[in-house]
């Protein structure tokens, strides 16, 4: 085992500022590739299969059908991006917070940047909602990992 926990991890102290981008974009990229793949998995799934007009009517049934399924994708997309952020940069915060934290942000802003006039309160309320809850989620299921 090498000095960075895994096999065929460089040994030198000090790669520099591009090694701590590059682990920063490895991050984002598992990030986008696991919130890409399960947001997929719910359009063709839940939204296809399981969502009627009937069920989406209730606060209840956007709950269970839309809302859950999102805060779900947000977590694993953290969990995902956090888990592959590696040592030595996953030791600070700053940059541990930014490798998992920045793809489910930067798609919501994105989503609510591109259906802004189509939002209603309760859309705009619930999604920011699912994103801190996938969030936390997310990084603290990282964390429970790290600590074990």
């Amino acid at each position: 085992m090498t000095r960075y926990g895994y096999p065929g991890a460089s040994t030198r102290g000090d790669e520099g500022r591009g090694a701590a981008l590059f682990a920063l974009a490895r991050a984002w990229a598992a990030g986008v590739v696991v919130l890409l793949f399960t947001e997929y998995v719910q359009a063709t799934v839940v939204y296809e299969h399981v969502a009627t007009p009937s069920r989406m009517e209730t606060f209840g049934g956007r709950l269970l059908l839309i809302h859950l399924p999102n805060a779900l994708c947000v977590a694993l997309a953290v969990w995902a991006a956090a888990r592959i952020h590696r040592v030595p940069y996953r030791d600070s915060v700053p940059w541990h917070l930014t490798a998992a934290l920045a793809v489910p942000i930067a798609a919501q802003l994105l989503n609510m940047g591109l259906q802004w006039e189509r939002l209603s309160a309760e859309g705009l309320l619930m999604s920011n909602a699912v994103l801190v809850l996938g969030c936390v989620a997310g990084y603290a299921a990282d964390r429970l990992q790290e600590d074990a």
